[in-house]
């Protein structure tokens, strides 16, 4: 089975930003316009592009499918907190990280960006338990479609930032970061990257709601 730190790897390795017209469905070979959609195949983790067509075939959630339409819901949570100690029982060495439930392994995943791509986690299932206890607003990801990326500020600044989004904007976020990286900390464009990343998801986000 390829493990989804291959898959972010490969994805982020690509960077390509949309396919270029003329490209075709992966599924059926229909033309695919400059937007399109995508699904994902749970068990090797590969993003696929789609027509709507093939996209409307997996959109039930509910049904035990090989692919998942990937949506594209933003939630942001502007009321997020999060205390250091909570933060640091999560074991992720940087102030960034996105969270998504992989399915065939049945457990929640953890990524962290570095200047050689998205670095795995290895997160303590009790400790994330925790979090959404403690945060039970959080608790809506769906499944490997979806993503909840966390920002934590240094000690002393503002408050943290928390958003909810599509897989696949996790991906092309992976693919550019490792494009402006540089250094040991990123740079600064990285910095500024991520500054506009959150500025523009929470602009196009609905406010989560508490559980």
């Amino acid at each position: 089975m390829t493990s989804p730190l291959r898959v972010l790897r490969r994805i982020a390795a690509d960077r390509t930003p949309a396919p270029r017209a003329g490209e075709r469905c992966e599924m059926c070979a229909d033309p695919l316009g400059d937007r399109h959609q995508h699904v994902v195949n749970v068990e090797g983790r590969q993003l696929m592009c789609v027509c709507r067509g093939c996209y409307l075939l997996f959109t039930d959630s509910a049904a035990a499918l090989r692919y998942r339409a990937v949506p594209d819901r933003y939630l942001s949570f502007p009321d997020f907190t999060i205390a250091q100690a909570e933060w640091d029982a999560l074991d992720i060495p940087v102030g960034l990280a996105f969270f998504f439930v992989n399915s065939a392994l049945g457990r929640t995943v953890a990524f962290y960006p570095g200047p050689a791509g998205a670095t795995e986690s290895e997160l303590s299932l009790q400790s994330w338990r925790d979090l959404l206890a403690a945060h039970p607003e959080l608790d809506v990801i769906v499944p490997d479609v979806e993503a909840l990326m966390i920002r934590v500020p240094a000690r002393g600044t503002a408050h943290a930032a928390c958003v909810l989004l599509p897989i696949d904007t996790c991906y092309e976020f992976v693919g550019r970061m490792r494009m402006l990286w540089r250094g040991f900390d990123g740079g600064q464009d990285v910095h500024c990257y991520l500054d506009e990343f959150f500025t523009e998801i929470s602009a196009r986000a609905r406010p989560g709601g508490a559980a």
